[in-house]
């Protein structure tokens, strides 16, 4: 069982600071990949959050593999967003600490996501966002266009 599945059994829907780590990795045209979301069919970034002994780093890279099917490396922290809440669907309540890193692919296995967690892959335009699952991934997204407008 999971750590967050393990606390959550035990508190409920409370609500808890929860600590996460997401990847923006750019295509050679400057775009964007986001997941479709199976629990809410809206578009995020690939992340998730930390299991009991993880880094950052180390939980944004099974993350991203688990979202995005694609193994990637951190390269640089975009920032750390702590000053958003959200209730999943299920009623869990959250403060997400999210860690946002600039990623590329690595060497190592691509394989479909996780279907329980993603219903699909696509890369967004910077002019282009879709509907966000919430607010703190229109703050990623926002921090990446930032990101790709200085190193342009």
């Amino acid at each position: 069982m999971s750590y967050i599945k393990e606390v959550r059994q035990r508190v409920g829907h409370i609500p808890l600071i929860m600590t996460s780590a997401s990847g923006v990795l750019f295509n050679e045209d400057g775009e964007i990949l986001l997941q479709e979301r199976a629990d809410t069919g809206d578009w995020g970034f690939p992340g998730g959050y930390m299991e009991y002994g993880e880094s950052f780093a180390q939980c944004v890279r099974r993350e991203f593999l688990e979202d995005a099917g694609i193994a990637i490396r951190p390269v640089e922290l975009l920032g750390i967003l702590d000053q958003d809440f959200y209730t999943y669907p299920n009623g869990d309540a959250v403060q997400p600490v999210n860690a946002v890193y600039l990623v590329e692919a690595s060497a190592g296995p691509v394989r479909p996501p996780k279907p329980s967690e993603t219903v699909t892959t696509r890369y967004f335009p910077l002019d282009q966002p879709p509907r966000f699952f919430n607010g703190q991934h229109q703050k990623m997204w926002q921090l990446a266009c930032r990101y790709a407008k200085a190193h342009q």
